[in-house]
């Protein structure tokens, strides 16, 4: 798929910006990504390279050709949501993720070049809100009890 700015698209096509955009809230748009995903759970997916140690302005630019994000960004109802480019920084503000979360996701130091599309999934699903939180007691319980 190529991509292409709004600004090249409007000299070829009429481009409609007042369309309104699919409204999807954290969760949806986290388990639509997660979803897309493991459609194809062997995929070997490119990581991005020590975004922790790059200053905000440049991990917010950084993307790779092929990786996590940018299989969001080739959904169309993740586009239509709002979803404006496959950059890190774009990935944080439409998913509404912290650099520490985002980061447990893309980031090289965890799976090294590349990762596999059902794990990435696994690590997105873990940050779907659950709308509350459960106790440590909770917590516990359910890992002897199931």
């Amino acid at each position: 798929m190529k991509h292409h700015a709004l600004e090249q698209l409007q000299i070829v096509a009429e481009v409609d910006q007042d369309y309104p955009r699919q409204t999807l809230s954290k969760s949806q748009r986290l388990e639509r990504w997660a979803a897309l995903l493991e459609q194809n759970p062997e995929r070997r997916l490119s990581t991005l390279h020590q975004t922790e140690y790059q200053p905000a302005s440049q991990r917010a630019a950084m993307r790779g050709e092929g990786s996590p994000i940018s299989v969001a960004f080739d959904d169309p109802v993740l586009r239509a949501a709002g979803l404006e480019n496959d950059s890190y920084g774009e990935a944080k503000r439409f998913f509404q993720l912290t650099d520490r979360q985002l980061h447990n996701v893309i980031c090289y130091c965890h799976f090294g070049a590349t990762v596999n599309a059902a794990t990435a999934a696994y690590y997105i699903r873990r940050l779907v809100p659950t709308g509350t939180r459960r106790g440590m007691l909770a917590r516990l319980r359910a890992m002897f009890v199931g």
